[in-house]
């Protein structure tokens, strides 16, 4: 087994990272006190292929592997995680979901502008009263003729306001549970289709999210996107693969954190000396570095069983859990390290603590993943180590 990247990987981490710091670093602060999502910014983002980082390029995408997709988002979060998180959520629910199940007409219509950074897509899952149950939505689709009319309200939607078109699950058999769940794909603008609240949120503030509501949207029916009924099904699928790019954005977001605190220990001073060289201070640092590289490594094992086309829902939820605790850790140890200007915006270590809880919680909070992998364990084909029994 090489755990070495390439030499193009190696350039791709490079190249994100130089625009990350000379584009998100500088408005950081600002972006999160204004609760300002900078959809100019994906212009630029979309130059460097981040808009449709995994899509083939006769669809307009930038065809990198699962592992670069890693690469980029861990180095965006790194940064800014609130950014990173909307183009995670781009590339990785809305478009992923249209590229893995859409229709051929329904990929040049609507991929190729998402994988080119022309349009952002949002996806539609989560509702007030079905959070970690999804399959309990109350949203419904009713057919009408060659068209279909949806009602219901989705919560906690990822561009929900600025996307330009949503993706998103309603119950067209209610007696079928689960298999009664159909994606549709609803364009900004459609009557009946429009924003709701705006969540003002503890972090990831220049992410946008909001309530979508849809009240007699009327859509035809090659909108829906897959086949009827598999709805729910398919976004257990895109989740699995969504996942892994949660776990990048975690492992991302825990090297910033860790990068902060390590900094600010060698030029901070007390007793005489470096807080670094205390050995208290050292030992949460190593603890820390030593965390990520194993986050990191299980998050690149998923990416690269995905590449390699096997099935990720176990590797995935290991990735997700494991990485996404750890960095609420680093975060924490980083304010830590920090004293009390760990609790100021003068100091980005404030800024990563407040930032890193969605990534317990969105995407399957740690409880579902915990489920999933129990799941797995349980069912007698894998062992305790994950590997075929």
């Amino acid at each position: 087994m090489d755990f070495r990247l390439t030499d193009e990987q190696e350039l791709l981490r490079r190249s994100v990272r130089e625009f990350a710091e000379a584009e998100l670093r500088p408005h950081v602060r600002e972006w999160d006190e204004a609760q300002h999502f900078p959809r100019d910014v994906l212009a630029k983002c979309a130059s460097l292929g981040l808009m449709g980082i995994q899509f083939p390029e006769t669809y307009g995408g930038a065809a990198m592997s699962s592992v670069d997709y890693c690469i980029c988002i861990e180095e965006l979060a790194r940064v800014d995680p609130a950014v990173c998180l909307s183009i995670a959520a781009h590339n990785g629910l809305g478009a992923a979901h249209i590229f893995l199940f859409g229709s051929e007409e329904q990929k040049q219509r609507y991929l190729v502008p998402l994988a080119r950074g022309e349009q952002l897509a949002a996806w539609g899952l989560t509702e007030a009263s079905s959070g970690s149950d999804a399959a309990s939505m109350r949203t419904v689709a009713v057919r009408d003729g060659a068209h279909w009319i949806i009602d219901g309200t989705k919560q906690f939607i990822t561009h929900g306001r600025d996307g330009d078109l949503i993706v998103a699950m309603a119950v067209t058999a209610r007696g079928k549970g689960s298999r009664g769940i159909s994606a549709f794909v609803v364009e900004r603008g459609t009557p009946g289709f429009r924003a709701g609240k705006k969540e003002d949120k503890l972090g990831m503030r220049a992410s946008e999210t909001s309530e979508v509501i849809f009240e007699g949207c009327r859509v035809p029916e090659s909108q829906m996107v897959g086949v009827e009924g598999q709805g729910f099904v398919n976004a257990l699928q895109v989740l699995d693969a969504g996942r892994i790019g949660i776990a990048a954005l975690a492992v991302g977001l825990a090297q910033g954190a860790y990068e902060a605190a390590r900094h600010y220990a060698f030029v901070r001073s007390q007793f005489g000396q470096k807080i670094g060289t205390f050995q208290s201070i050292r030992a949460r640092l190593v603890d820390t570095v030593a965390r990520i590289e194993a986050a990191r490594l299980l998050t690149y094992r998923a990416a690269a069983l995905k590449d390699a086309g096997a099935r990720t829902t176990l590797e995935a939820a290991m990735a997700k859990l494991y990485s996404s605790e750890i960095a609420v850790r680093a975060a924490e140890d980083g304010v830590q390290i920090h004293g009390g200007y760990g609790f100021v915006k003068d100091y980005p270590a404030e800024k990563f603590f407040r930032d890193v809880k969605l990534t317990t919680i969105g995407e399957g909070t740690s409880e579902i993943q915990r489920l999933v992998i129990a799941r797995h364990l349980m069912a007698g084909d894998r062992d305790a180590g994950g590997r075929a029994a």
